[in-house]
């Protein structure tokens, strides 16, 4: 395999690039029963252009196609023949630094699995290949045939074969259609402004002339319409650099997005997934009508402002906790439609303009308009991040507003990024080689004393482990060079150097005790003397507001966390003994952050886990280390933990019912949490069942909303009602809420014959039986979480995968929409609780429904 890489390897410098290095094993080995995944990459590197790659033979198999491929059999796009892949790679997104081969922006454009049609390792060396693709945009046969064309490399055509998913181009041209990846939000940008559009107003920080309230001056594009029941909102696309051409920005609020209707004099409001939120901001709303509009849809943002003038989300959501929305600002940057006419059509920055007049009529202080600029964005996006703002939202001049998202609106996250002093490493955990993290260190600024400000572990290659590791260790000391070393366990796993070598390391945040959040590395730099190395401080700034305020930095002056920390709850304090073991390192999550999280979500996840055994999945050294799958409670030291001696299963159960026992778990390492069916009451009887769609890896993600919808139909079909959410993993879970009355054997065996019904109608796309070698190419809907004592993870559980991921509940008309089950983590889930809490399951526990005799019918079973 090594052999086969050798040149994808020699081209690249693994220190520098992010790309994944060929030396690295992929899990899905060859001849282990898998189908096979293709990519498509969309690559911004000197040219634009498209990287289709198919998996064969242990590699991935690629071409570059400049003009990206065809649904139209007329057209052949030239394929050219590239260096093979690691299969790693299918899922590469970002930007490989400037300097280096392939420099440029990568994203997943398509993926998902293909079929060859005879032989593939014959017909590719013969230069033919036929085959199906099964994507997320592509789909049907296809043809790649080797030509004569005479080059430095090989030349081939990708040609669309005559099917039902070809398309004519001139009526249909997929890459324009649909340009953004299938696996994140992120998109790349064409450098070309669109100039089909002339923009009339030119967008400056000064206010348009003011307007007549009730009537705009003729706008571009603008028709008379019927108000919308409804408007869906644009949403922007995450890119890694400001792109060329003609664009405004703004700032990225950290609040929650909200839409207002107005009709009649009636105002509503609403968040971006439709749930009506007037009863929540009344001042909002009567500020609204003050403003005359007959009818109109206004965008924005509610946020709360702190007194250094920055958006807190966090005192956002303890004004909506505390009915204090008299503090909520509603900050307003999109007119969609006005008065009897949809502008949507109507060029941005003529939207803009109008809106800004319609606000200037009136004088609401909590109405204000969200400013553009057009100064140069890594300037904007420098004194953005310097601020502790998210970062700016883009808007291309004279686009129009379309739902859902669009490469018009673009976002660009702040990342902070300064070199760091290593002052030490910690031992490898896991499959890791060479060392598991480096330790930071920086001056303080007034003592000039180095002091520790944490840890990163994550940003390395294979190679990098071993070239990093090969420099570090003849700096080793036996005491530490730093006056605050941790105190923590890990001490017994730290080798402490000279400081000597400096790493550029990206970070989200430096935390009020000194410590960086979220490190990724970037490199070692030999520029610089470790003695000039001290925190980075921002100058004075202008905030939103246009004051001038100084936008602090987090001082590594401030002591580092001792050990225990302490966790508080509403009656007590949970200590947390070693706080900064890293959990994932690819977050840079600690211990004491998980337990943060547990502690936040604790009214969401405590009914879930009320009365139900629970098992635990512990990891002491990290989700990369080794992991323990707990069933009982023998020996665990953890306050309030209920055990359950019981005959059903031969062995003592545990249940967890309040945040103290919960928290306790996670000090025991405790970072997945999985539930019974029953409850503590009727442990002989299941109060549910649940179906697990758990589908082949190469499978694309619209195989699965596809599963799902088709899962929901059959249930519908018998009657019951079932409820949805995300596995946290690769899957979604469908749970079916059951009146008891039948035993364990009796649910079982109804939910496999619903699962062997499925895949008896459908064979192509289920199965029912489990392991990889029946479910290739198609969805195991698994059944065997319904027996006794076997689990399913929590609703609101973290999952021990890379950026900790968490199980959530979602609502049936948002399994189109997701572009994965493990789209929430425990960063950002808070940000969705607050917004929808429980909705989702707010029936689940009123729910009453049985298995009956037609049921057992309609599926097949024999009468009992």
């Amino acid at each position: 395999m090594e052999k086969k890489l050798e040149k994808y390897n020699k081209m690249r410098d693994f220190k520098e690039s992010p790309e994944p290095a060929g030396l690295t094993k992929s899990s899905r080995r060859k001849g282990k029963a898998h189908a096979l995944q293709f990519c498509i990459q969309k690559h911004d590197a000197s040219r634009l252009h498209y990287d289709f790659r198919l998996e064969l033979d242990g590699t991935l198999k690629s071409w570059a196609v400049p003009k990206g491929p065809s649904l139209d059999p007329k057209v052949k796009r030239l394929a050219v023949h590239v260096e093979d892949h690691p299969l790693d790679y299918a899922t590469f997104e970002g930007s490989i630094p400037e300097g280096h081969y392939g420099a440029g922006d990568v994203i997943v454009w398509d993926r998902g699995m293909w079929i060859p049609l005879g032989d593939p390792v014959e017909a590719y060396a013969k230069g033919r290949l036929k085959f199906e693709l099964q994507g997320e945009k592509l789909s049907g046969l296809w043809n790649l045939v080797r030509t004569h064309m005479p080059g430095k490399q090989e030349q081939w055509f990708l040609i669309k074969h005559q099917d039902s998913s070809a398309r004519p181009e001139d009526i249909y041209d997929v890459v324009v259609a649909e340009p953004d990846s299938v696996i994140s939000e992120r998109a790349i940008v064409a450098k070309s402004p669109n100039t089909s559009i002339t923009a009339k107003a030119k967008p400056t920080k000064k206010a348009a002339e003011p307007v007549r309230q009730t009537k705009l001056s003729p706008l571009t594009g603008a028709r008379k319409a019927k108000l919308p029941g409804y408007i869906k909102p644009q949403l922007a696309t995450l890119v890694e650099k400001p792109p060329s051409g003609r664009w405004i920005y703004e700032c990225k609020f950290d609040g929650f997005r909200m839409l207002a209707r107005i009709e009649d004099q009636k105002v509503r409001l609403f968040t971006r997934n439709g749930h009506d939120w007037t009863h929540k901001l009344p001042r909002q709303a009567k500020a609204l009508l003050s403003l005359g509009l007959n009818s109109a849809w206004l965008d924005g943002e509610i946020v709360v402002i702190d007194d250094q003038g920055i958006p807190d989300f966090q005192a956002l959501q303890n004004a909506f906790e505390a009915g204090q929305s008299g503090n909520i600002f509603y900050y307003l940057f999109d007119l969609p439609y006005f008065n009897g006419v949809d502008l949507r059509e109507v060029p941005v920055e003529e939207r803009r303009a109008a809106l800004l007049a319609i606000l200037k009529s009136g004088k609401e202080p909590l109405l204000r308009f969200s400013e553009a600029f057009i100064e140069d964005p890594n300037d904007l996006l420098t004194s953005a991040c310097h601020m502790q703002l998210e970062g700016l939202i883009g808007k291309r001049l004279g686009s129009s507003y379309a739902s859902g998202r669009s490469s018009d609106w673009i976002k660009l996250k702040c990342k902070r990024r300064q070199e760091f002093i290593i002052v030490g490493f910690t031992d490898p955990t896991g499959s890791r080689n060479a060392f598991g993290a480096l330790l930071l260190g920086l001056h303080d600024r007034d003592s000039g004393e180095l002091r520790y400000v944490g840890k990163v572990g994550t940003g390395f290659t294979e190679a990098t482990l071993k070239s990093i590791h090969d420099r570090i260790k003849p700096l080793r000391t036996k005491k530490p060079a730093v006056a605050n070393p941790p105190r923590s366990a890990e001490l017994t796993r730290v080798h402490w150097l000279k400081p000597q070598l400096l790493a550029e390391v990206a970070y989200a945040e430096m935390t009020k005790d000194g410590s960086v959040r979220h490190a990724v590395f970037h490199g070692l730099r030999d520029d610089k003397p470790a003695s000039d190395i001290t925190v980075e401080q921002p100058t004075i700034i202008k905030n939103i507001h246009g004051k001038n305020i100084d936008a602090k930095a987090s001082s590594a002056k401030k002591k580092a966390p001792t050990a225990p920390s302490q966790i508080n709850s509403e009656h007590s304090k949970i200590h947390i003994t070693h706080p900064d073991r890293v959990i994932d390192a690819t977050s840079g999550t600690t211990k004491v952050q998980l337990a943060e999280y547990y502690a936040s979500v604790a009214e969401w996840i405590l009914p879930q886990l009320k009365d139900r055994p629970v098992a635990l999945v512990r990891a002491p050294d990290g989700i990369t280390g080794e992991l323990f799958f707990q069933k009982n409670a023998e020996r665990l030291k953890v306050p309030g933990i209920i055990s359950l001696d019981h005959k059903l299963t031969g062995q003592p159960m545990m249940v967890i019912n309040n945040v103290e026992t919960l928290i306790g778990a996670v000090q025991i390492n405790t970072v997945e949490l999985h539930t019974w069916n029953a409850t503590s009451d009727h442990l002989d009887k299941p109060d549910r069942f649940v179906l697990d769609l758990d589908p082949d890896p190469a499978l694309p993600w619209k195989s699965m909303v596809e599963a799902t919808q088709l899962t929901l139909t059959v249930l519908d079909e018998l009657g019951l009602k079932a409820f949805l959410k995300t596995s946290g993993g690769k899957g979604i879970h469908l749970v079916v809420p059951l009146t008891r009355k039948h035993g364990w054997d009796e649910v079982k065996n109804f939910s496999h014959a619903i699962v062997s019904h499925m895949a008896k109608m459908l064979p192509e796309r289920f199965s029912a039986v489990s392991g990889p070698k029946n479910r290739v190419g198609r969805i195991f809907i698994d059944y065997l979480r319904n027996g006794l004592g076997a689990t399913t993870i929590c609703a609101y559980a973290a999952r021990t995968r890379e950026g900790l991921p968490v199980s959530v509940p979602i609502f049936r008309e948002e399994v189109k929409e997701l572009k994965g089950g493990n789209l929430w983590n425990i960063q950002n889930v808070l940000g969705r609780l607050a917004e929808v809490g429980n909705e989702p399951w707010a029936d689940i526990k009123k729910t009453r429904q049985t298995i009956t005799a037609e049921m057992r019918r309609r599926v097949g079973m024999k009468k009992l």
